[in-house]
This record gives C-alpha cells, structure tokens and sequence, in this order.
C-alpha cells in the first residue's frame, strides 16, 4: 500500500516521503480501516510518538496523521463493536503508524460509526479538534450556561468547534486571532473577536474560562484574566504562571467512542460544522506540512475516493 512516511527526525517536514508499505497487521481488538480521508497535525512530527513506541524504542519509517475516516475491511482476534463494510472514523494511538495511509490499523475502541450522510472529509477534520474541544471546556474547565469563555484561535481546527460548543452551551464566547479571522469567528457564534495583532488582550476583562492553543506570551497574558474560581485550559504547554485563585490545566486529548459519537450526531443536525480548509490527495501530502500559505480550516488528505 502507499503511505507517506518519515525516518529522519533531524529533517523535519523535508524527511517525508510517498513509499510503498506492507498491508498493516491486525492485532488484538484491531480492525483495519481502508482509509476515505485523513487529517494531521504538522507540529507531531515533534512529538516523541512519532518516533517511538511505548517502550521507548525507535519505530521508523512511520506514518504520520491521527485522524481518519474510512471504512472497516477487516477485524482483529477478539474485536466486538464494528463490522466489516462499516464507515467509521475516530483518533489514532499516538504511537502507532496513522492516517496518511490507504490502510492503518486501529485499536476499535477508538473508532466511532459514521452516518452514512456525513461525508469521510468533514468527519475526518472533527476527531482532534472536536474531542479536544469538548474535554477542555467541559471535561477540564466545567463550563457551564451563563459563563464567559476566552477562546483564542477561534477560527483555527479547534478554536472553531470549541466556539460552536461553547455557544451552544450558552456561555458568552469571546474569540481572538488575526483581523481576517473576525468575520469567521463572530458567524460560528463569537459575541466579541479581539485581533491579538492590533487590539489589547486585557482589554476583555475577566472571564470565567480562558482557552489557549497558543502558548508562549498569550498563555502567560491571559492568566490574568481567569476570575476568581476561573479555570486555564491549555493544550499548547504547561502553564509557567497560574491564575491567582484559579485553575491551569495542561492536557493531551484521549479517544472518546461514545463522545466522537455526539459529535457527528451534531454535525448531522447542523449544530457543528467543522471548518475544512484544503483538500489534497495523498501524494500531495508531503507539500500539505509546509503550505505556501495560511488557509483557514483544517487540511484533509483524501486518500480514498467515496
């Protein structure tokens, strides 16, 4: 099969490549998904699972991407819960081979069904970003009706669905990002965008949720504005300075069967829209790690047409 494929840590984006791999194998509560689209992150190839398995050791060449959408072609020993023909799409093992794949093995628990009216591209763009939304507002943060959220990169992957969820739980959404991000923010349902280039983040005032995808001096800036009682989410590292009587939480998003569930019931009922950006083949993969330039929405490989 083809897949796209890194072995040199030290060369970055420029170390992938379009090789030909061996059908994966199925192992215990696997199946394994022929893959319709797939998305990735280009920070992973940093991450240390990119490179090792669990126990440390070096697993190159391996396959990128951690979200997928696709179809079931075949079950490991002991799987329940799926069938073969079934669409499905879900969240990869950070430390086994992904998405940028025509085939990849998936531990089935980590796969939800997919209705047949939600296409393999919009649900290919909603397993990360809708799942991390989901845990870092209400999992980590409790948000609740009537609250005030500061959700920064609001009309990013995940900055996007946490602004349509946290509207839909009626809290009062506070988007930031760059000026051309505005329109986009405010019509997924922001009350108020502020431009991080031009305006004063203080000025937002105190809020009872700060959301960070950021990092860096926005992370440390907002601390700030967490109220007393006030939670600090971040994905993008740990927190150096915490709100004074608040909370910081630094978390990594885990698969969720039961909420990826949810989330394609909302997509389906018009509640959530994922923002979907450039749609490529596979073998213009490579190329989508370092685009010539900023697109809004989530990039998706199609690697199977419907």
């Amino acid at each position: 099969m083809q897949a796209i494929t890194v072995q040199d840590r030290a060369a970055g984006a420029g170390g992938l490549t379009l090789a030909e791999l061996p059908h994966p194998h199925a192992a215990e509560n696997d199946v394994i998904v022929k893959v319709h689209a797939a998305g990735f992150t280009p920070g992973e190839l940093d991450w240390p699972g990119t490179w090792t398995d669990r126990a440390g050791r070096d697993r190159t060449p391996s396959v990128p991407g951690h979200e997928l959408s696709g179809v079931v072609v075949e079950l490991g020993y002991g799987t329940t819960g799926l069938t073969i023909g079934q669409r499905v799409y879900g969240l990869t093992d950070w430390a086994r081979n992904g998405t940028l794949a025509q085939y990849t093995a998936v531990e089935a628990r980590n796969l939800a069904p997919l209705p047949a009216d939600v296409d393999h591209v919009t649900a290919a763009a909603l397993p990360i970003s809708g799942l991390t939304a989901w845990q870092a507002l209400f999992d980590h943060a409790d948000l609740r009706t009537g609250q005030s959220v500061l959700i920064h990169g609001a009309a990013g992957g995940v900055g996007s669905i946490a602004v349509q969820l946290a509207r839909s739980a009626g809290a009062h959404v506070i988007g930031t990002g760059r000026a051309d991000d505005r329109d986009r923010a405010l019509g997924l349902g922001a009350h108020a965008f502020v431009d991080l280039q031009a305006e004063k983040l203080e000025d937002v005032g105190d809020v009872d949720v700060v959301f960070d995808v950021i990092g860096g001096e926005i992370l440390e800036r907002s601390t700030a504005l967490v109220r007393p009682g006030g939670t600090l989410v971040t994905i993008a590292e740990p927190a150096s300075v915490h709100p004074r009587d608040g909370r910081a939480v630094f978390f990594v998003v885990e698969p969720d069967r039961a909420r990826l569930s949810d989330l394609a019931q909302r997509v389906r009922d018009g509640r959530l829209k994922p923002l979907v950006g450039d749609v490529r083949p596979l073998d213009e993969a490579i190329a989508a790690f370092t685009p010539a330039k900023r697109t809004p929405g989530k990039t998706i490989i199609r690697v199977t047409e419907d």
